[in-house]
């Protein structure tokens, strides 16, 4: 059976450095962020956070989770992804979305919303030809490329690993034509496991032979106090996403003390989930200690269960 592989997000971006180093020290395969231009509370932009992160750290793995691909020309994020991949001598791992629940964020960036999908593919593909030809010529609905070679090519060949997230039948398919990795949100582990099924065989039918390497992104919140947890849960989930979270905490997050979090990613484990992204859900007080407890408490686990 493959290894499992755990990430943490970065929570705190005035002090990514120090954050990224903590997680490489608590033992963590990845280290992660999302982005936004704009949402309902405040974001960076994954990249140049990663790249932050790169700096400070030697070994662990770094993660866009995700990156907003449909807000970017296809030429520069390419080149951006690439460059990252360079300075962090192979570490760095795209992670990749539509995006689409703030709709404003795609109108301040003059991208329709209702176009998110096609241009999310068309960078995939342009993505996927810069990294390891020369003299790419594309001519598609949103990008043209005349006939050039990008340079340096990343160190990751054919190109750095894609992480394809989303929750729709359209995002299965972008994983299963495209992806490396399936990265999931606000999944149940019985959603997981069909997922899984359904690329296998979207996969199969496009001829190939490769696995997927199968994902998960999932809010946690671990503390002494069950109820405690499921409460900062519940309250930080409701304010980022402007929705009331206190019903769907068990549903689509990990809450409780140790024990309660490690049944419950051995359900996700047990579904299919090799690589899970876990992104804590709490006050910026217990952070620390929630990143500190799910490494030391929780994860030697899950990992000795393997």
């Amino acid at each position: 059976m493959d290894p499992l592989e755990f990430g943490i997000t970065i929570s705190q971006p005035a002090d990514v450095a120090a954050e990224a180093s903590a997680s490489e020290a608590l033992g963590y395969d990845f280290v992660s962020t999302g982005e936004h231009v704009f949402f309902y509370g405040p974001n960076t932009n994954g990249l140049i956070t990663l790249a932050a992160a790169a700096g400070a750290t030697r070994r662990i793995k770094l993660l866009s989770s995700i990156t907003l691909a449909p807000l970017y020309n296809a030429a520069l994020l390419t080149k951006q992804i690439v460059t990252l991949d360079v300075v962090s001598n192979g570490r760095f791992h795209l992670g990749v979305g539509v995006g689409g629940e703030f709709a404003k964020e795609f109108e301040a960036c003059g991208v329709p919303v209702a176009e998110r999908g096609a241009r999310t593919n068309e960078f995939l593909e342009i993505f996927s030809r810069l990294c390891s030809e020369t003299d790419v010529e594309f001519e598609g609905r949103f990008n043209c490329i005349p006939g050039l070679t990008l340079a340096p090519k990343p160190l990751q060949q054919p190109h750095p690993p894609i992480w394809v997230s989303g929750r729709s039948d359209s995002a299965k398919l972008r994983a299963a034509r495209h992806g490396t990795g399936w990265l999931p949100y606000m999944y149940t582990p019985e959603l997981l496991a069909e997922s899984l099924e359904q690329i296998a065989k979207l996969r199969a039918d496009l001829g190939r032979q490769d696995p997927i390497r199968p994902g998960l992104f999932i809010f946690f919140a671990a503390h002494p106090d069950r109820e405690r947890a499921v409460q900062m849960a519940a309250e930080r989930l409701s304010k980022q996403y402007n929705q009331d979270f206190s019903k769907r905490v068990h549903r689509y997050a990990i809450a409780g003390n140790p024990a309660d979090c490690v049944a419950r990613l051995r359900e996700y484990t047990d579904a299919g989930a090799r690589t899970v992204i876990l992104s804590s859900a709490c006050p910026g007080s217990h952070i620390p200690e929630n990143k500190r407890m799910l490494a030391e408490e929780v994860l030697p686990a899950l990992r000795e269960s393997v």
